[in-house]
């Protein structure tokens, strides 16, 4: 006799959460264009905005969005939610991310399986909704700007630093679509009710800020990828190997596999994010049948 209480739920969705800078695009997104418009060395302004954190024991994501601000003011740099969508649509990509998406998306549909992607960053979520990306996503988790009545940037809204990524993969694993409602949270919500189980989702992240998120993914029964630029030039910014931490993080088990930040056909990494999709698959005609 088959006991209904232990059954699982066939889920035929799918969902990939990134990270954004380091992981989708090299660098942090700032560096791109909006930095650089100020004058400003980048390392002066991370080093900046480290020092403010620490003078006022302050979230470090806080601290470099009231540094933007301020130093905008200062320049007399626009800030309008529209220069920011501006910015986003400076930043370049790694190899094959502007293709890859519809073609994984494909790959998984030919099996019966529907993908969402989502992104989960510190980065600013007006950059990634003006890059030309932005429209893959089912959601934007990411840091964020409250606006004025003049559409003018005032005060953070939303700081995603590295310990609270792990509640925006609880939204998705409970089909909550916003960061504001947290009633749903910490609501006991039954296993068949939650659109897209842990062991259905792939977290792909560059780094120890996403330690967190694939630490807890990988324990829930997802799949956990680390992944690197490969053509890595060290700076006063950054001078540890992203590839050195990649192997660091794969080998205290926090993430399952790790692979070089490019995305065409047939790479190292989609080769392994559809090998993903595809043990996601069998688990779950398993539990159908």
């Amino acid at each position: 006799m088959i006991n209904n209480t232990t059954m699982h739920t066939f889920k035929n969705k799918i969902a990939i959460a990134y990270d954004f800078d380091g992981t989708l695009a090299p660098g942090n997104m700032q560096e791109h264009d909006f930095i650089p418009n100020l004058k400003m060395d980048i390392h002066e302004f991370w080093k900046e905005a480290n020092e403010i954190a620490k003078k006022h024991d302050m979230d470090e994501v806080l601290a470099y969005m009231f540094l933007m601000l301020e130093k905008a003011k200062q320049k007399n740099i626009s800030i309008k939610k529209e220069d920011f969508f501006q910015y986003g649509k400076q930043i370049s990509f790694y190899k094959g991310v502007e293709q890859y998406f519809d073609r994984i998306n494909r790959y998984s549909a030919a099996k019966g399986f529907e993908i969402e992607h989502y992104i989960i960053s510190s980065g600013l979520r007006e950059f990634v909704e003006g890059s030309s990306i932005a429209h893959h996503f089912k959601n934007i988790f990411a840091s964020g700007f409250m606006y004025d009545a003049n559409n003018v940037a005032c005060w953070p809204a939303l700081g995603v630093n590295y310990t609270n990524k792990t509640q925006f993969l609880f939204r998705i694993n409970k089909g909550i679509h916003n960061s504001y409602d947290n009633t749903l949270i910490n609501k006991i919500v039954p296993e068949h009710e939650k659109p897209i189980p842990f062991s259905n989702m792939i977290y792909l992240g560059d780094g120890e800020t996403d330690i967190p998120a694939m630490k807890m993914v990988k324990m829930q029964g997802g799949f956990t990828i680390a992944v690197y630029n490969e053509d890595f030039i060290p700076t006063e910014n950054r001078k540890r190997d992203p590839k050195d931490i990649c192997t660091e993080i794969v080998s205290h088990q926090r993430a399952d596999f790790m692979a070089p930040a490019n995305y065409t056909k047939n790479s190292p990494l989609d080769i392994l994010i559809k090998r993903c999709i595809d043990k996601i698959v069998a688990e779950q005609e398993l539990n159908k049948m």
